[in-house]
């Protein structure tokens, strides 16, 4: 039997213990905490609203399939595997549709060829950096975006190198 999984119900029942010792009272402290998440998730909406809509306009307006397309020699160049290229291009904006992707690689290729353990490589070794941004920068006030998102970009793309190289060996 796995003791990992009694370790979330015995760290909960461990907070209460110490809670019923100190004479928390849990429920109002957890009421108190989802009262202050309310206006976080009120101010985070439009930012990831904007995300979510500039993903889907980023796939349906074609950029998607054009950028991939110009990109393309680019890849080559650094020994990623054309076939990834559009998984590469919609994993900043949108995790859900990366998934997709992925899992269409793995029907077409196969799950054990090349080129689907690069796009697990290139799946895993990258964040979804628009909708993390926007997550994130909604609750500073400092929103200079540019540089944080460009250095994101560039550490999805040296990982997607790396990791590619890295699968020719493995």
């Amino acid at each position: 039997m796995n003791l990992f999984v009694y370790l979330i119900p015995a760290l909960f029942v461990v907070v209460f213990i110490v809670a019923a010792i100190r004479k928390v009272k849990v429920y109002d402290s957890f009421a108190e905490g989802v009262k202050g998440a309310i206006p976080l998730v009120v101010s985070l909406f439009p930012f990831v609203a904007a995300v979510l809509i500039l993903s889907q306009l980023f796939e349906a307006s074609g950029l998607s399939d054009g950028l991939q397309s110009l990109l393309a020699p680019v890849f080559r160049l650094v020994g990623v595997p054309e076939e990834i290229g559009k998984l590469a291009l919609v994993k900043p904006f949108s995790g859900s549709g990366a998934t997709a992707l992925l899992s269409e690689i793995f029907q077409k290729y196969g799950a054990d060829s090349y080129i689907a353990r690069c796009a697990c490589v290139a799946y895993g070794s990258s964040e979804t950096v628009f909708y993390v941004a926007a997550v994130y920068f909604a609750s500073v006030r400092e929103k200079k975006l540019a540089v944080p998102i460009a250095i994101a970009l560039c550490a999805n793309f040296i990982a997607l190198v790396f990791g590619c190289f890295l699968c020719r060996f493995f």
